[in-house]
């Protein structure tokens, strides 16, 4: 018989449920407020958006065929995300270690949680924070720890010059000012 005529079951193939692996060896750092806005989504995605998908389902299933039904086809696939959400937030939270940066000691130094002036090659000055894996947003100029231009700028201080290692080769930056 054709598959075309056989009824299945959506399978989540393309959904899928492992969380991203860290790297060998990598813990997952977390600074306090990383943390708190994994905790905030968790609970967003927990007590509010699931139970009204929920209730939209449940209503579209009472409503008869739920083959042509969008309301139930698109509210079952958005509470599959949900819950693959749900339980990626969930991993990560259990084996996050929070680094708070204010507890930096050696507040010269970039560490963890630092946020970083540099001047790059082409004399324009830039500004980044080093974060965990989980909490890394480019839009904030916030970078993953384990990222090239955070493993070249661990360590070093204002007045240093660093080189990074880019997809267009290497980069020399000079720090300019290290801040928790």
């Amino acid at each position: 018989m054709s598959k075309a005529f056989t009824k299945e079951a959506e399978t989540d193939a393309d959904l899928d449920d492992e969380i991203p692996a860290l790297p060998a060896g990598v813990k997952n750092y977390i600074t306090p407020q990383g943390l708190q806005r994994l905790r905030d989504e968790f609970a967003q995605l927990h007590q509010i958006e699931r139970p009204q998908i929920v209730e939209t389902v449940s209503w579209a299933a009472g409503n008869g065929d739920r083959s042509e039904n969008g309301d139930y086809i698109y509210g079952k696939r958005r509470l599959r995300e949900i819950d693959r959400r749900i339980r990626f937030l969930r991993k990560r939270m259990e084996i996050a270690e929070v680094v708070d940066p204010a507890q930096q000691k050696d507040k010269e130094r970039v560490f963890f949680g630092a946020t970083v002036h540099y001047l790059n090659q082409r004399d324009e000055e830039k500004t980044l924070r080093i974060v965990g894996i989980d909490e890394a947003r480019s839009e904030f100029n916030e970078v993953s720890w384990i990222s090239p231009i955070a493993k070249a700028l661990l360590k070093s201080e204002a007045g240093d010059i660093v080189e990074v290692r880019t997809p267009k080769g290497v980069e020399r930056i000079e720090i300019l000012k290290v801040a928790y």
